[in-house]
């Protein structure tokens, strides 16, 4: 074959390589963009199910891909250990649409979708970065409740592919709302997990929050997502549809408030205690041995939480002024007090510095640089100090 014949024929045949190499760029490229979209699942009855929960969903055409970031193994070496002291572990997992919602239809709770206007290019960007940080090597992350959880993860996937424009609109604005308000406003349906909360938080959960920090809440999220635009002026949520009703209570607008009730609470508590301490000081040892071993133990938890855990938002809590662990060192004092026994010096002087303490967490109330919301434990607390320490020591009597 004459040279010039070999040339053309290579050429031929470095066209045809080049043309299947580009054959399946030329398809990515005219496929359309998927469809992206942001679940939103309401609160359920379970306590890890009250903040409710949300997820990505992409839509290629094919079966819809929900990029949940909720899954957490309980089986892991040190699960509780690390929950106790704030070092939770959780994980992306990109599962079936279709297979994310079936536990939620089974609990009656309610899960809407908002589909977003994106461009193609912001799709895909989406889409692939989700995919790439689904991967096992990629898809833990360090769990915290209020500044990077399941829905946090959601908002910032978003604003990424946005190119930071959801952050520019929602960090300028607030409602007003804290991590307190809303943490005990979503667990009132549980009264324990919501009084738990209250007196847990520190002074830090009472800053408020920008719209883009209230973020960790889904159906906040989901607010703000409505009210969202597009760089092009255009809402961001294209559609909005229910895909399952809710069946079950939603918890209140608003965090409840109950101050008068905690102020009359403290002050029957008070008033009784000084009634049964001059009718039945024996009755009155054992009501002062079981409050003590409680506020005590409540204490020494509060106290774990500031100086042994990574829970930040529980840091310096006033509530230990109300609620000392020197309350467990009164409890030889009680048994006292119960074998109808007068309480030794050295008791009496502790009793006197736990309500002490407690006046001292009154006396913050007034001082406008000590922001920790807790007049509620005030004022149901403070009275039952001040009158145990003025019934047990005769010398007040």
């Amino acid at each position: 074959m004459p040279a010039t014949s070999r040339f053309a024929l290579r050429r031929w045949f470095l066209l045809l390589a080049l043309l299947l190499a580009a054959w399946p760029l030329a398809s990515f490229a005219q496929s359309p963009a998927p469809r992206i979209g942001v679940v939103t699942m309401e609160p359920g009855e379970e306590f890890w199910e009250r903040f409710g929960h949300d997820a990505i969903v992409v839509d290629d055409g094919r079966a819809p891909v929900s990029y949940n970031f909720g899954y957490f193994d309980m089986g892991e070496p040190g699960f509780v250990g690390n929950f106790v002291r704030g070092r939770m572990r959780y994980y992306l997992v990109a599962l079936p649409l279709a297979d994310d919602l079936a536990s939620y239809q089974a609990e009656g709770r309610g899960v809407s979708v908002q589909w977003l206007d994106l461009t193609p290019a912001q799709a895909r960007s989406l889409s692939s970065a989700l995919a790439t940080n689904a991967r096992p090597e990629n898809a833990r992350y360090r769990y915290d409740y209020y500044t990077d959880n399941c829905s946090t993860r959601v908002r910032d996937a978003v604003d990424r592919a946005l190119g930071g424009a959801l952050h520019a609109q929602l960090v300028g604005s607030s409602r007003g709302n804290t991590w307190r308000s809303e943490s005990v406003r979503l667990a009132w349906p549980a009264k324990w997990m919501a009084f738990g909360f209250h007196l847990g938080l520190a002074g830090a959960a009472d800053r408020p929050l920008s719209r883009w920090d209230e973020a960790f809440i889904p159906m906040r999220l989901r607010e703000s997502l409505r009210q969202a635009r597009t760089a092009a002026g255009a809402p961001l949520v294209r559609a909005e549809t229910v895909l399952l009703p809710h069946r079950l209570p939603l918890p209140p607008e608003e965090m409840p408030r109950w101050r008068v009730p905690a102020l009359l609470a403290g002050l029957a508590l008070a008033l009784g205690l000084g009634w049964l301490g001059g009718r039945h000081p024996r009755a009155l040892g054992a009501v002062a041995l079981g409050f003590w071993t409680v506020a005590g133990l409540l204490g020494a938890l509060m106290l774990f939480l500031w100086v042994g855990s990574e829970h930040f938002a529980a840091h310096g809590n006033e509530n230990l002024l109300l609620l000392s662990p020197l309350c467990l060192a009164l409890l030889p004092a009680g048994w006292r007090a119960l074998r109808g026994r007068p309480l030794s010096p050295r008791s009496r002087w502790l009793l006197w510095v736990v309500a002490g303490m407690a006046a001292i967490a009154g006396f913050l109330k007034f001082l406008p640089f000590r922001p920790q919301e807790n007049v509620e434990w005030v004022l149901l607390l403070l009275p039952v100090h001040l009158a145990l320490a003025r019934t047990l020591d005769p010398r007040r009597r």
